[in-house]
């Protein structure tokens, strides 16, 4: 009876088996081997920043893909897409490298605190539970929901302003922070030439008064900015202006005309300071003319005044 038993049992088993090989076969998923190439390249940190679901989605993106063109990974950059193309044999894409930018100048000075928080020191948190320390419910929290998202320590916050602060050596533009911001202050934009950048530093929507109130730093909406742009790269929206980076040519002709200083400026060289104007009493007019006396010509004397002087 145990040999019926055994043999009963290795026979089942031996069917199953020949079931399962059958399955496995019939539904088998084809995997390009290309996918496994590539991500083995790819940094490994499944930050989302590519746009895919970590480095096997984007792999497999790269590998479907009929050109690279749109596809960067932010972590690896250049040297990492120019080994995917010749993995691949296509040709690395192009892409304007990004970096993050807190837009909130509301600093201990310009915006002060009008109460204390004693709860959960986390952004997420405290957005859901009232506006902030300070009279400006837009502006940063400071409580570095940021800090703890970014993998590259690419992000702090500034313990004199209580603002984030981006490095932007160590910025990978994973967008991890823009994510993890529940006050959406934080966004991706182009580095630029030289890492030089124009952007308005305030997102307050209140009208120009309340905003001001709140933060001497906060955009008032005036709209001179925009008026001042000749490649019409500013508009004005929800009382708070915005400039798109992509028709920005950092002419910085609207950061002169910003009365408020919401509009800032980084890395440029410093601006030359206009020549002063010569005062009135060092300038010595220019001499006259002198007049020239042409002499009178002698008249000539008459007949009869001959005759007498004979």
């Amino acid at each position: 009876m145990i040999l019926i038993a055994v043999i009963s049992l290795g026979a089942i088993g031996a069917v199953g088996a020949v079931f399962l090989y059958a399955a496995s076969k019939k539904f088998e998923v084809y995997e390009d081997p290309r996918i496994a190439q590539v991500q083995e390249v790819l940094p490994g940190a499944n930050c989302g920043g590519c746009g895919y679901p970590g480095c096997a989605g984007f792999a497999g993106a790269c590998v479907k893909a009929d050109s690279l063109d749109g596809l960067l990974c932010p972590v690896g950059g250049g040297p990492v897409m120019a080994k995917v193309a010749t993995i691949l044999g296509k040709e690395a894409g192009t892409a304007e490298p990004m970096v993050a930018v807190v837009r909130c100048n509301g600093t201990c000075q310009a915006r002060p605190r009008t109460n204390s928080y004693d709860g959960t020191k986390s952004c997420a948190i405290a957005s859901t539970l009232y506006g902030g320390e300070t009279n400006c419910s837009f502006g940063c929290l400071g409580y570095g929901d940021c800090v703890n998202a970014c993998a590259f320590d690419a992000i702090h916050i500034n313990p004199a302003t209580g603002i984030a602060e981006v490095d932007e050596e160590k910025c990978t533009s994973c967008g991890a922070c823009v994510k993890a911001c529940p006050k959406n202050i934080i966004e991706l934009r182009k580095k630029g030439p030289k890492s030089r950048r124009i952007y308005v530093s305030c997102v307050n929507k209140d009208k120009g008064a309340a905003a001001r109130k709140a933060c001497a730093n906060a955009c008032i909406g005036c709209g001179k900015c925009a008026k001042e742009c000749p490649f019409e790269a500013i508009t004005v929206t929800n009382n708070v202006a915005y400039i798109d980076y992509t028709k920005c040519r950092l002419c910085r002709k609207c950061v002169a005309v910003c009365p408020t200083g919401a509009i800032h400026e980084l890395n440029f060289p410093p601006r030359k300071e206009a020549a002063p104007a010569p005062k009135a009493e060092t300038v010595k007019p220019a001499p006259k003319a002198e007049a020239t006396v042409k002499p009178e010509a002698t008249p000539k004397a008459t007949s009869e005044e001959k005759t007498n002087l004979n």
